[in-house]
């Protein structure tokens, strides 16, 4: 799914979509922040210069995390629910333009989730 939203995004950027850019780069910075190793699980030790600091050479290097395709489609699920719930207040505010792009958003992120779930 995350070489799908790839190519959408590179297919959005040809085509000047702005709603699918913003849609798309967003669902993969989750997905990539998702990835990310908490801060506990790195490799700190007390260096003589700067407390807390990693010690030689890549050190401070930390293997991401793996997701499967379950969670990815979690993740971009959680952003189309983002979206709507948002969207819903805007509405509720008045706020109608804002409203209809992240519905347009919505959408977007939408039709890379499966029908069948």
């Amino acid at each position: 799914m995350r070489t799908e939203l790839r190519r959408g995004l590179t297919a959005a950027i040809k085509d000047r979509d702005r709603v699918a850019i913003a849609a798309l780069r967003s669902a993969l910075a989750a997905i990539e922040n998702a990835e990310a190793v908490p801060v506990e699980q790195s490799q700190k030790v007390s260096g003589e210069h700067v407390a807390g600091a990693a010690v030689g050479l890549g050190a401070a290097e930390v293997e991401r995390r793996h997701l499967t395709e379950d969670d990815v489609r979690e993740i971009v699920a959680r952003e189309v629910g983002e979206r709507t719930a948002s969207a819903a207040e805007y509405e509720r505010l008045g706020r109608g333009d804002d409203a209809d792009r992240l519905r347009a958003e919505a959408d977007v992120l939408g039709g890379y989730l499966p029908t069948d779930r």
